[in-house]
């Protein structure tokens, strides 16, 4: 499918979302949404907001890349000595956006940040590209660093350094995965009367969900 984003906005605008066409799984609702933002070739549909909140309560955003998903939640990676890893551990609690505005659409998730585990980074880690997992060596994320040849020297020294076969998975690198207890489905209408939904995760297990004025 290679749909013109524009027409297909106005189409999903018009059409707008009801509750008898949701999923009772958030996650395969996801997946609907996430499939047909991939199939509509929008720029990297799988980049997302993640705001996290420091030990001193102050919060902080950034783009992140979704590089896997399951009933579990939703999977991200970076550096462990990292700003936001920081926070993570100072607070686990994290939310994520999913801004298709192309689409007229966005998903919000909120949720409970947790690492891992190795093997699982290790087995994305060896499908980075080789420049990638020399990067992910050389760059001390989010450090200050006085000029760019700095970085450019520490990666030409890890290019030396594995010069000869496989990259092995750094320490201090790895992924977080969000598992959620709410997530949000926003569909834009005209007049800004647009429909949203809430997932809400229950205790008992299962989710119930819950139509939000605009």
């Amino acid at each position: 499918m290679n749909a013109n984003p524009e027409m297909l906005r106005r189409e999903l605008m018009e059409h707008g979302l009801s509750r008898s066409e949701l999923d009772p799984d958030p996650i395969r609702q996801f997946q609907g949404w996430y499939e047909l933002a991939i199939q509509t070739d929008l720029p990297e549909p799988n980049s997302l907001t993640l705001c996290t909140v420091d030990a001193q309560g102050r919060p902080s955003a950034r783009t992140v890349l979704l590089k896997l998903y399951d009933a579990r939640g939703f999977v991200f990676f970076t550096n462990y000595e990292s700003r936001k890893a920081h926070e993570i551990e100072a607070n686990p609690r994290v939310a994520m956006l999913f801004p298709w505005v192309a689409l007229a659409r966005q998903v919000q998730i909120s949720g409970r940040a947790e690492r891992i585990s190795t093997a699982e980074s290790l087995a994305y880690f060896t499908t980075r590209p080789r420049g990638s997992q020399i990067g992910a060596w050389a760059s001390p994320q989010s450090q200050v660093i006085g000029t760019r040849s700095l970085l450019e020297m520490k990666v030409a020294e890890m290019a030396r350094r594995f010069s000869q076969g496989e990259i092995p998975l750094p320490d201090f690198w790895g992924g977080y995965r969000v598992v959620p207890d709410m997530i949000e489905f926003w569909q834009g209408r005209e007049s800004r009367l647009h429909d949203r939904f809430r997932y809400v995760r229950q205790d008992a297990g299962g989710w119930a969900v819950e139509r939000l004025a605009p």
